[in-house]
């Protein structure tokens, strides 16, 4: 049973007598050593609201979130482990930063400038998540900053896992008093390169699970279909009639068994309705059972839906929790797949002079 929240309200305010929540605050302790000897870090980041989140310059990996239910209960809602080791054994990107590049890019290769480029093939025959030694693995530089925050920095070297320039990127993590957790991106390079950084956190609103009771809404008329190895044909099709459709709320589960894939279930690109620049709403996600509900704001245009669907029992988590199929959801927000490759695409390409600068807040509540 986790911990109670009294007086709770539409955004969980801290009453007077809960005076453990009262200050915003960040705590650092250790998290374990590389191989190579170097320490690693776990930065506890508390909120006035006494939600906390956990995150490890490993990866800059989010690797607890606790908030509460109608309640007032708090539970971890977010897939990970309880150690480094686990982390370093290797995970379905379980909370991390992914870069330089998320997502796939076809046959690991692009052209800029025309220049020819090789990136490493690590999913079937495509380039994924930055390649072997993605931001998801490289231990990263933390500042602590007032209040609930952490700024993490680190300088991709021209030429790492393929890609050219270097890259200077911070990432900086807060919780809001207003319940959000608020992921920060900039980046910086000395010769133009190709960027695209999202967290891969996989949430479960119940805090163990199946997801498929969950209910969606995303905030997205298009999607970008896909060929068998999942690069997107430079198409943008309407979800109006297919099992894509969350323009309205439903449960994931209601149609998920007429997705094809292998194993089956949703990992597909949605085209992010906006009006213009800025924070637009990505989607809205509400678990019935503990009244849950968490909105994504981005000013990404593209936004990666996943289920979970190689989830197969094999990894234990937190809590001795087994992982299966459809236990985690992730809405990573992000330029296309393949953009690089898609004239038509909105571009990941950023050149000497230019800020890469994007923002992705998850505001929690209940009802």
């Amino acid at each position: 049973m986790g911990r109670c929240l009294r007086g709770i309200g539409a955004f969980f305010p801290a009453t007077p007598h809960d005076t453990d929540f009262m200050s915003a605050k960040t705590e650092q302790s250790g998290f374990g050593k590389l191989p190579d000897g170097r320490a690693v870090d776990l930065f506890t980041l508390t909120n006035a609201n006494g939600l906390i989140a956990k995150v490890t310059n490993y990866g800059t990996i989010i690797t607890e979130l606790h908030v509460p239910d109608r309640t007032g209960t708090f539970a971890d809602v977010v897939l990970g482990f309880d150690n480094l080791e686990q982390y370093l054994k290797g995970h379905p990107f379980f909370g991390c930063i992914v870069g330089r590049v998320a997502n796939r890019i076809a046959k690991g290769k692009f052209v800029l400038d025309g220049k020819p480029y090789a990136l490493a093939v690590n999913d079937g025959p495509n380039h994924l998540h930055g390649g072997v030694n993605g931001f998801d693995k490289v231990l990263w530089t933390a500042q602590v900053l007032p209040g609930a925050a952490v700024k993490f920095s680190y300088v991709s070297e021209d030429g790492e896992e393929g890609y050219p320039g270097q890259l200077k990127t911070e990432v900086t993590i807060s919780l809001s008093d207003a319940n959000e957790l608020v992921l920060d991106y900039v980046a910086k390079t000395d010769k133009s390169t190709i960027i695209n950084l999202t967290n891969h956190s996989y949430f479960n609103l119940a805090g163990k699970g199946s997801i498929l009771g969950h209910e969606l809404m995303i905030s997205a008329a298009y999607y970008t279909p896909t060929d068998a190895t999942s690069i997107p044909t430079g198409e943008l099709k309407p979800v109006k009639t297919t099992p894509l459709d969350f323009t309205t709320a439903r449960p994931i589960g209601l149609r998920i068994g007429e997705v094809q894939g292998n194993p089956p279930g949703y990992d597909h690109n949605f085209v992010i309705n906006r009006a213009g620049k800025g924070l637009a709403l990505a989607a809205r996600v509400y678990e019935p059972s503990s009244g849950r509900t968490m909105e994504v704001h981005t000013t990404q245009p593209g936004m990666q839906f996943y289920t979970g669907n190689h989830l197969d029992g094999t990894l234990t988590g937190k809590g001795g929790i087994v992982y299966h199929r459809h236990h985690g959801f992730c809405l990573e927000t992000q330029h296309y797949p393949d953009s690089i490759n898609h004239p038509g695409f909105p571009s990941t390409t950023l050149r000497p002079g230019q800020l890469y600068h994007h923002t992705t807040t998850y505001k929690f509540s209940t009802r």
